[in-house]
């Protein structure tokens, strides 16, 4: 990716439903498709779902009944860091990774999201709370670099 690039960043509004994990996925793969790899997408698709799926589980919803979803791109010499950023209405406790017992059927969310991203964390403020992803590229992590 040449160093000249612009950063672009979106916000969708999406219901506080299960459909609008859906929705938020869907958005996410079309806008950046050609902005980075397959392998770095799928991460992104993944955490995004399980972000906007504990919005909507665990937190209120933001007036109006929905949840803002975000996502930045932004260029670097070495390849191109997302951050993606899901609001809601907030909840009585911050989120947490909890211990996954082996026969629970969930518990595991933010496993996911601390295995897939470079850092993970929690903001609130009077209005809600958001839960944040970036992800940075790294030799290690080759997926985060510009689609060909």
């Amino acid at each position: 990716m040449s160093t000249g690039a612009v950063e672009r960043a979106w916000c969708v509004v999406v219901p506080h439903h299960v459909s609008g994990a859906r929705v938020a996925r869907h958005r996410l793969a079309a806008e950046l498709a050609e902005a980075v790899s397959p392998a770095a997408l799928a991460d992104l698709v993944a955490v995004l779902a399980e972000l906007v799926g504990n919005a909507v589980r665990h937190a209120d919803p933001l007036p109006g009944g929905v949840v803002r979803v975000a996502w930045r791109l932004r260029p670097t010499p070495e390849g191109a860091h997302v951050q993606l950023r899901v609001t809601d209405g907030g909840a009585d406790g911050i989120p947490r990774i909890r211990p996954a017992d082996a026969a629970a059927a969930d518990g595991r969310g933010l496993h996911i999201v601390s295995g897939l991203a470079s850092r993970w964390g929690v903001e609130r403020d009077g209005l809600g709370q958001s839960v944040w992803a970036d992800f940075d590229p790294a030799p290690d992590r080759p997926g985060l670099v510009a689609a060909g």
